[in-house]
């Protein structure tokens, strides 16, 4: 949900932020799993397909590739940084450049409630424009 959710606001932005690719991987994925019914759902409920979304794990290629590595959980980093080769503020959480979150995680919601996917969806859209701001000093 939250590369989708990034996609689509960099797409509203000028110059080469709107030509960035945002990329989804996870630390424990596999290849070629779809997203899960709930996901697909709340964000059709934003007029966002993710039919064709596929799984995929986080590689050091990916990572080599990469602007900005955002996870959704601070284990989720600590794992990235544990296997792979980061450069120095490479990695944030994705609710990280906020200015006062109150809460600086997102729960993985698979295998809960369409309402968890719901307050999970809300908790991404809320710490998506601090990202695009970081990425504006960036690029």
């Amino acid at each position: 949900m939250g590369e989708r959710i990034l996609a689509e606001a960099l797409k509203k932005e000028a110059g080469p932020l709107a030509e960035l690719e945002v990329v989804s991987s996870g630390v424990a994925a596999r290849y070629g799993s779809p997203a899960s019914p709930f996901s697909i759902k709340v964000l059709e409920e934003e007029g966002i397909d993710l039919h064709e979304h596929c799984s995929q794990p986080l590689t050091q290629d990916l990572i080599n590739e990469s602007l900005l590595l955002l996870c959704m959980t601070q284990d989720h980093a600590s794992i990235a940084e544990a296997i792979f080769d980061i450069r120095e503020d490479q990695i944030n959480l994705y609710r990280g450049f906020m200015e006062t979150p109150r809460n600086m995680e997102i729960p993985d919601p698979f295998g809960g409630s369409l309402e968890l996917y719901k307050e999970t969806l809300e908790s991404i859209k809320e710490g998506t424009p601090s990202i695009v701001n970081h990425l504006k000093n960036l690029v």
